[in-house]
C-alpha cells in the first residue's frame, strides 16, 4: 500500500526540474556514515506467529516487583473512568483545534485543563502543552531570557538531572547556564546554598535572568523557595518553579511564594509510568509574561447567538514561520494527555487530591521509620514530602541485588550525578498511596539483610491487597 500520492511520473517529472538524476542526490551534503541504512527486517510471518513472537518479547518485562522508584516519575491510582473516556474516538483521534468552529470539543478540553493547572499554581496563565516536564523546563528558562534581554541563567543542582540536561541542550552555544550548588552540611544538606546563590546573583558583570529551583527537589527534599525568589526578584532576576503537581495539593503553590513561572511534568495527574513517556510538560506563568509563553491558549467567549464558545485566544504563529527567530518550535498539542489529567483531577476532586499528597507522605514516613529500624538511614535531615534519600554502602550493587528478590529499590543516586560525592552511596526512595505497608516491611527486611551479607534472609514481597486512592 503506498502511503504518498506522488506517482513514478509525479516523481521523475520533479527530479528533471531539479535537474538530477536520482533522490539521493538531494542528501549529498550529508556524510554518507550519518545517513539512514535500509531497513533489515525479518521475513513476514503469519499473524499467529508474529502476535506470539511479540508476546514473548512483552513477557521479559517486569511487572511484579515491588517498586520504590520516583525520580521525577511517580506511580498513583487512577480511576477507570480516566482510561475510558481518552478511549473514545473523538479524544484519541483529535489534534490541533486549527478550526474553532469544528474543534469545540477540543478547544473546552484544553480550556478546562488550563483552568485546573492554573487552579493549582496559582498562576492565571497556563500553556497548551509541551512534550514533557524537561522540555517546560528549558522553554521557561528561555521565556526568561527572552523577558528580561538577559543571557545568563541559574539552574539549582538539585533540578532534576534530565531536566539540567534538556536545558543545556536548548542553550548550546547562544545562552550560558551556572550551577546553584547544593548546601552540604547541617539542617539544610540537599537545598539550594543561598549563600552561593546570592554570590552569583550579585556578579555586576554578568547580569542574571532568571533562577530555576525544584519544589520538591530531585532528592524530595523541601526548597526555602519565598527566600530564594525574593534574591532572584532583588537582582531583577526572574523565578522559575519546578513543581510536582500532586504536590501543590498540601505545598504552598508557586504565586505565593512569587514565582514567575512554573514548569514540570504532568506524568503523576494519571498518566500511568510507562517507557519514557509520552508525558505531559507543564507551563504556567503571569500574564506578564503572556507574549513570551510558547504553545497556545484557549479562551471561551460568545459567539454572535450569545451562546458559549471555545477559541484559540493566542498563538505562537511565528512557531511556523520564523523558524530561529521563534519563540519555541519544540512545543505540541498533547491533548490526550491533558485531557487525562484534566479527567483524573476532576475524577478524585480537590479533596481527593490532598488525600493522595497526604497518605503518600504518610507511606513516606513509614517507610523511613522501617528502614532506620534495620540501620539504613536519610542522608539529609531537611523536610521531605514523599521521597528521600537513603545511605546504602556500595547502592549499585545493593539495588541489583534487590532486583533478584523482587524489589525495585528506588535510584541509586551515582548513577544520574556522579558528580556530587555527597551522594555517592545515596539511594533515592519514594513512597505513593499505592505504596503498602506489606511492601515496606519486606523491602526494609531485605535491604537490612543485604546490609548484613545474610543472603538467605527472607526478604520476597507478597503480592499486595489491592488498593486506591483515600476518599
Amino acid at each position: 500500500m503506498a502511503y504518498g500520492p506522488h506517482t513514478a511520473d509525479d516523481r521523475a517529472r520533479m527530479l528533471g526540474a531539479l535537474e538530477i538524476d536520482s533522490v539521493d542526490r538531494l542528501f549529498d551534503d550529508i556524510p554518507e556514515a550519518l545517513r539512514a541504512s535500509a531497513l533489515r527486517l525479518p521475513p513476514p510471518e503469519p499473524e499467529l506467529l508474529l502476535s506470539q513472537r511479540l508476546m514473548a518479547l512483552a513477557a521479559r518485562n517486569r511487572t511484579d516487583l515491588a517498586s520504590f522508584l520516583g525520580a521525577g516519575v511517580y506511580r498513583h491510582w487512577s480511576p477507570p473512568a480516566v482510561d475510558q473516556i481518552l478511549l473514545r474516538g473523538e479524544w484519541y483521534t483529535a489534534y490541533t483545534p486549527y478550526q474553532p468552529e469544528i474543534s469545540q470539543g477540543t478547544l473546552q478540553s484544553i480550556y478546562e485543563y488550563q483552568s485546573l493547572i492554573a487552579e493549582l499554581t496559582g498562576l492565571g496563565v497556563v500553556s497548551a502543552s509541551h512534550y514533557d516536564g524537561a522540555a517546560a523546563t528549558a522553554e521557561a528558562a528561555l521565556m526568561m531570557c527572552r523577558q528580561t534581554r538577559r543571557s545568563r541563567v541559574l539552574v539549582s543542582a538539585a533540578v532534576h538531572p534530565h531536566y539540567a540536561a534538556t536545558l543545556r541542550t536548548y542553550f548550546h552555544g547562544r545562552l550560558e547556564v551556572d550551577v546553584i550548588p547544593m548546601a552540604v552540611g547541617g539542617e539544610t544538606a540537599g537545598t539550594v546554598d543561598l549563600e552561593a546563590l546570592e554570590r552569583l546573583l550579585s556578579q555586576p558583570d554578568a547580569p542574571v535572568a532568571g533562577v530555576v529551583v525544584a519544589q520538591p527537589n530531585f532528592l524530595g527534599l523541601l526548597e526555602p523557595m519565598a527566600r530564594i525568589g525574593e534574591l532572584a526578584h532583588a537582582a531583577g532576576a526572574l523565578f522559575t518553579a519546578v513543581i510536582e503537581p500532586v504536590s501543590l495539593a498540601v505545598l504552598a503553590p508557586p504565586a505565593s511564594y512569587g514565582a514567575d513561572i512554573a514548569a514540570g511534568e504532568g506524568q503523576p495527574l494519571g498518566i500511568p509510568p510507562q517507557y519514557g513517556g509520552p508525558y505531559l510538560g507543564l507551563l504556567a506563568t503571569t500574564e506578564a509574561l503572556v507574549r513570551q509563553l510558547p504553545g497556545r491558549l484557549v479562551g471561551l467567549t460568545t459567539d454572535i447567538d450569545g451562546r458559549r464558545a471555545y477559541v484559540m485566544t493566542l498563538r505562537a504563529r511565528e512557531q511556523d514561520i520564523r523558524r530561529d527567530r521563534a519563540a519555541s518550535n519544540i512545543c505540541t498539542n498533547q491533548a490526550l494527555l491533558a485531557l487525562a489529567a484534566s479527567v483524573w483531577l476532576a475524577a478524585i476532586g480537590p479533596h481527593g487530591l490532598r488525600d493522595v499528597a497526604a497518605w503518600g507522605a504518610v507511606r513516606a514516613r513509614e517507610l523511613e521509620t522501617a528502614l532506620a529500624a534495620v540501620g539504613v538511614a536519610r542522608l539529609h535531615a531537611a523536610p521531605y514530602l514523599n521521597e528521600f534519600a537513603v545511605r546504602v554502602p556500595d547502592a549499585k550493587r545493593v539495588h541489583r541485588r534487590l532486583l533478584e528478590r523482587g524489589f525495585l529499590a528506588g535510584l541509586p543516586l551515582v548513577e544520574v550525578l556522579p558528580g556530587e560525592p555527597a551522594l555517592a552511596d545515596g539511594l533515592l526512595v519514594c513512597a505513593t498511596e499505592v505504596t503498602t505497608p506489606d511492601e515496606i516491611a519486606t523491602f526494609a527486611s531485605a535491604l537490612g539483610a543485604e546490609l548484613s551479607g545474610d543472603g538467605r534472609a527472607d526478604g520476597q514481597v507478597r503480592s499486595p491487597a489491592p488498593t486506591g486512592a483515600a476518599r
